[in-house]
């Protein structure tokens, strides 16, 4: 990837995509992304404030509603809360990705994109008065102690969760080698435990892989942090290892919702030899820039089938029209999201931070793909099945039939003659899809 002398800038997630959260480090379904250190890295630019000020009738405005607020509002609010939420009203109604941050949310966001935070390792979601466990991440704390898919935590640290579970979840936080004990209601029954589990620095990837048949895989990229190039190459090198070269590979960006714009591209650029990857544009120098690949492929620069739906957003969407632009892969399912702008995150005074829409990108070939998205080069029609194990999804199969040349080409225009899989999905060229807005 070329060096460019701004390296904080940062693309945003935007989609909210439930209510499952991987914790306890990140703790947002919105995988937006943040520079990749607490502070900016050396050599960026850093905003300061304006020596514009605001003119004195202005001023005397913002202090009058202030003062009403103060004196008159039902209940009483303290100067730095109204302060706050000023700041928030000011940034947010610039646009939907835009934000004030405060110092937890700064640092929640940072958790979310670094690959690594100190806790328990699970993923959860609400459920009324209490936490369902999606799933325990892999040798992390909840895993060896024994929590598992479905369970219920119904306390923590003896004090029923109750109705406020983003407090709850706070709770299950702590620092590496602390304690924390967990009352848990086992899947399926009426068997209650308690389970004490020590909080430790927990490893997330982003990626994870498998074979479908002897020379095809399928690699999966859940949302892109730091880790996520590094991840990537770990488990192209693991499945060649077990299995083999391969001839071709299923990419699924499914899902999807963005993450840290650097890691979308070096992904980009694990699989191109040149070419741009992207460009933004914006009104300031560090906010306009191109980013080029480099040569140096993944290993048996296999052939590329990507997965894509309508939440597949940001920085997947910079991977994917990147690959369809150089024709290094076909895109295989429904438009995608459509959020074609960059955020940069600027530290600001007191452990608070700005996140600033700076930018607009452009795909290879010059598209700007927000609020619009991506077309894939094959719609696939009919009720969109939500993804499955790979073995067993109706869409995996067809992106390997694709991939084995069973498929041959996409066809061009509807027929009654169109392949179709076990589940009715049809492909049709990405020409004849209706517009979604």
């Amino acid at each position: 990837m070329t060096n460019r002398s701004r390296t904080a800038i940062t693309l945003l997630g935007g989609l909210a995509l439930g209510v499952a959260v991987a914790t306890m480090g990140p703790a947002l379904a919105d995988r937006d992304a943040v520079p990749s250190s607490p502070a900016l890295p050396s050599g960026s630019a850093v905003a300061r404030p304006s020596a514009a000020s605001a003119s004195p009738v202005e001023l005397r405005h913002i202090a009058e509603i202030m003062d009403r607020v103060r004196a008159e509002y039902v209940d009483e609010v303290s100067e730095q809360a109204l302060l706050d939420q000023a700041l928030r009203g000011l940034v947010s109604g610039l646009d939907p990705h835009s934000a004030y941050l405060d110092q937890d949310e700064y640092d929640e966001i940072r958790r979310s994109t670094s690959g690594s935070y100190p806790g328990i390792g699970i993923e959860i979601e609400a459920q009324g008065e209490a936490i369902k466990v999606l799933r325990p991440l892999a040798d992390s704390p909840a895993e060896r102690a024994g929590l598992r898919s479905g369970d219920v935590i119904v306390r923590i640290d003896d004090a029923p969760v109750g109705k406020d579970v983003e407090s709850a979840i706070d709770q299950m936080r702590g620092p590496e080698g602390s304690r924390v004990m967990l009352t848990v209601r086992r899947s399926g029954t009426d068997e209650v435990v308690d389970l004490a589990l020590e909080r430790a620095l927990v490893e997330v990837h982003s990626v994870s892989g498998t074979m479908l048949e002897p020379g095809y895989a399928y690699v999966r990229i859940e949302n892109f942090t730091d880790t996520t190039p590094v991840d990537l190459r770990k488990v192209v090198n693991d499945l060649r290892s077990d299995w083999g070269p391969m001839r071709g590979m299923v990419l699924d960006l499914r899902n999807n919702p963005g993450g840290v714009l650097e890691s979308a591209v070096e992904v980009a650029d694990a699989f191109l030899e040149s070419g741009t990857i992207v460009s933004a544009f914006g009104r300031t120098p560090d906010a306009r820039f191109s980013l080029d690949a480099t040569p140096g492929q993944l290993p048996d620069a296999p052939e590329v089938v990507l997965l894509v739906n309508g939440a597949s957003a940001s920085a997947a969407e910079i991977l994917a029209g990147a690959l369809k632009d150089h024709g290094r892969a076909r895109l295989v399912g429904r438009r995608t999201y459509g959020k074609g702008s960059v955020q940069t995150v600027i530290p600001l005074s007191d452990g608070r931070a700005l996140k600033l829409t700076t930018s607009v990108y452009a795909t290879p070939s010059g598209a700007l793909i927000n609020q619009r998205g991506i077309d894939p080069d094959v719609v696939l029609e009919g009720p969109e099945p939500a993804p499955a194990a790979p073995g067993r999804d109706p869409e995996v199969a067809v992106a390997l039939r694709l991939l084995r040349g069973a498929a041959a080409e996409a066809p061009r225009s509807r027929s009654a003659a169109l392949p179709t899989d076990s589940r009715g999905l049809s492909l049709v060229s990405s020409g004849s899809q209706k517009p979604r807005r």
